[in-house]
C-alpha cells in the first residue's frame, strides 16, 4: 500500500472506510486522486473472524452512546461497527433494493420527505454496486421482473423454509432475498480468491472465506491498488478551516498522539451518529440547523415462534426468504410499507434479544431460552417518518478524547406505531399458519439514518443532492446521514450507490 507523508496535502481525506467511504475512495483513486482513508477501528484479517459471538464483539462500535426517548435504541452490533470495512464487517448481507415509491413518499401520501431525485437516477449505480461486489438472488424476482442477479442464492435454512410455508398458506408471494454474498468461488480484482459461501450462519461475526461482500474484499483493495492509503486506528476529532470557512485538514488521535493531515477536500463517511457528532463538535456546516436532526431507524418488529421439530437457527444463511407484498398493504392505516424476511440467529444474540424484548424472567425465561433449537423468526424493515423529536445532540458527558458523547433520542410516531401493529398481527398469522407455537412479538429498531439530510434548499438541508455541503464547498458527506427518508430497504446498497454518485460529482468539479 502506498503511504503519504503527513506533511503532504492529500487531494481527498475520507473519514470512515465502510459503505459510504470505501466505494468513493476506490472511484477517486482510480481517477488519480491522492486519497487517504482514516478509520477509527483496527485492520482485521479474515483469520481474525470467529463464529464466537463474544469474541466477535471487537467488530462492533462499543464506544458509549447515550440513548433516550420513548423507544430508546440499542447500539453496537445492532447497527454500527468498527474496523477497516466499517459496519459491513458484521452486517447480515441482506441487500434489497429501495422501492422507488419510498423515495417519493411525500408526493404519494403527503407525509415524510421526498428525495431530491428519483429512483431511476440511482438505479445505474445500484447495478454497478451489485455487479462489482457480488450479490446473489433468484432468477425471477416477483416484484421486479427486469432485475437480474449475478449469483444463484444460497440454500434456504429452516427459518426460510418455514416462512415459505406460512406465506403459501396465506397467499403471500415470496422469493429468495437478495444477499451480498457469492455462491461460487471467484477471483476478485486486486483482492484475490473469494471462496463460495459455505452456509455457516456466522455472517454477523465476519466472514472467514470472503464470501460475504464487504469493503475489505471489494472496494478497499481496488482503492489501494490505485494509490489510496488506508490508516487504521485513527480517531478524527477536529476539522480545521481557514478564514473563508473552507476545510484545510483534520486532526486525529493515533496511538495516543494527535496528528494533523491537510487536505483539499474532506468526505465524512462516519455514519449518521458520528458524522453529526463531528459536525456539531466542530460547529460546522449547520447554517440550516439540520445537523443531528431527522434521526430515523427502520421499524424492525420481529416474531419468534417454537416448532415441534429441531430447526437449529444458527445454521445456514440467516435471512433468505423475503416478501415485498407489504410494501403497500391494501388494509394499511399508515404511509409507506415494510418488507418481511426470515430470521435465523446465533444463540447469544438470540438470548439477549429475548431477554431485552420480553417481560419473561426467572424460570419462564429459562424455559424460553431452552427452546432455542426449535425456534425460528420473522422480521420486518419498515419505513420511518422523519420526526423533529428524534435527533442526535452532544451530551454533557465526555469520552476519553474529551469529546462530548452523543445523545440519541428515538421515539416512534403514530405512523410507526400503526405499522408495528399491522406487522405484529401479520407476522403472528404467518407463524400460526406455519405451525408455530408460543409466538412472541419483539419490538425492535435497526440501523441509523438521517441527521445530515440532502435536499435542494440550503435552509432545510445540510448537503446538496450529491452530498456537497451547502456551507462549505470542499466538504462532502457520503453515508446514510444524508437520507431524507429511511425507505424500507436495508441501507447498505443505497449508501454504496450514493457513494459512487458523489464520487462522480466530485470528479466533475
Amino acid at each position: 500500500m502506498k503511504t503519504y507523508p503527513v506533511t503532504e496535502t492529500a487531494d481527498v481525506v475520507i473519514i470512515g472506510s465502510g459503505a459510504g467511504g470505501a466505494p468513493l475512495a476506490a472511484r477517486l483513486a482510480q481517477a488519480g486522486k491522492r486519497v487517504i482513508v482514516l478509520e477509527a477501528g483496527p485492520h482485521f484479517n479474515a483469520s481474525d473472524y470467529t463464529p464466537d459471538e463474544i469474541e466477535a464483539r471487537e467488530l462492533y462500535w462499543l464506544n458509549e452512546r447515550l440513548s433516550g426517548g420513548i423507544n430508546p435504541q440499542a447500539f453496537g452490533g445492532n447497527n454500527s461497527g468498527t474496523g477497516v470495512g466499517g459496519s459491513l464487517l458484521h452486517y447480515g448481507a441482506f441487500m434489497p433494493r429501495p422501492d422507488p415509491r419510498d423515495m417519493m413518499l411525500h408526493t404519494e401520501t403527503g407525509m415524510s420527505v421526498d428525495w431530491p431525485f428519483q429512483y431511476n437516477e440511482l438505479l445505474p449505480y445500484i447495478e454497478k454496486v451489485e455487479a462489482f461486489i457480488g450479490v446473489s438472488g433468484p432468477e425471477h424476482y416477483p416484484w421486479d421482473p427486469t432485475r437480474h442477479y449475478h449469483y444463484a442464492p444460497p440454500p434456504a435454512n429452516s427459518a426460510a423454509l418455514k416462512m415459505r410455508d406460512g406465506c403459501d398458506a396465506l397467499g403471500i408471494r415470496h422469493a429468495d432475498g437478495p444477499t451480498a454474498l457469492i455462491t461460487h468461488t471467484i477471483d476478485q480484482p486486486h483482492f484475490g480468491t473469494r471462496e463460495a459461501c459455505v452456509n455457516c450462519g456466522a455472517c454477523h461475526q465476519g466472514c472467514r472465506n470472503g464470501a460475504k461482500s464487504t469493503p475489505d474484499n471489494t472496494w478497499l483493495p481496488l482503492a489501494v491498488a490505485h494509490g489510496a492509503e488506508i490508516r487504521a486506528d485513527c480517531v478524527v476529532h477536529t476539522l480545521e478551516t481557514d478564514q473563508r470557512g473552507h476545510i484545510t485538514g483534520v486532526v486525529y488521535r493515533h496511538k495516543g498522539r494527535d496528528i494533523r493531515q491537510n487536505c483539499d477536500q474532506l468526505v465524512l463517511s462516519a455514519g449518521a451518529v458520528e458524522t453529526a457528532r463531528l459536525l456539531l463538535h466542530n460547529g460546522l456546516a449547520n447554517r440550516s440547523g439540520q445537523v443531528g436532526e431527522n434521526y430515523m431507524t427502520h421499524i424492525s418488529t420481529q416474531a419468534w415462534g417454537v416448532f415441534d421439530e429441531d430447526l437449529r437457527p444458527n445454521r445456514g444463511y440467516p435471512s433468505l426468504t423475503i416478501t415485498e407484498d407489504m410494501m403497500r398493504p391494501k388494509d394499511a392505516d399508515f404511509a409507506g410499507g415494510y418488507l418481511i424476511q426470515s430470521l435465523g440467529m446465533m444463540p447469544v444474540t438470540w438470548g439477549s434479544l429475548v431477554a431485552r424484548g420480553t417481560t419473561r424472567r426467572g424460570p419462564e425465561l429459562a424455559r424460553t431460552l431452552a427452546q432455542y433449537n426449535r425456534s425460528a423468526g420473522l422480521g420486518i424493515h419498515g419505513d420511518c417518518i422523519p420526526n423533529p423529536n428524534n435527533r442526535v445532540v452532544l451530551s454533557d458527558e465526555k469520552d476519553a478524547l474529551g469529546i462530548p458523547k452523543p445523545l440519541i433520542t428515538h421515539s416512534y410516531g403514530p405512523n410507526e406505531l400503526a405499522m408495528h401493529a399491522h406487522a405484529s398481527k401479520l407476522l403472528t398469522s404467518l407463524w400460526q399458519a406455519a405451525g408455530a407455537k408460543d409466538i412472541r412479538i419483539l419490538d425492535r429498531a435497526a440501523h441509523m439514518i438521517g441527521t445530515a439530510r440532502m435536499g435542494t434548499n440550503a435552509d432545510q438541508a445540510v448537503v446538496s443532492p450529491y452530498g456537497q455541503s451547502f456551507d462549505i464547498p470542499n466538504l462532502w458527506i457520503s453515508d446514510h446521514s444524508t437520507f431524507p427518508s429511511a425507505t424500507a430497504a436495508n441501507p447498505a446498497l443505497a449508501i454504496m450507490a450514493l457513494s459512487l454518485r458523489t464520487a462522480d460529482a466530485m470528479l466533475r468539479q
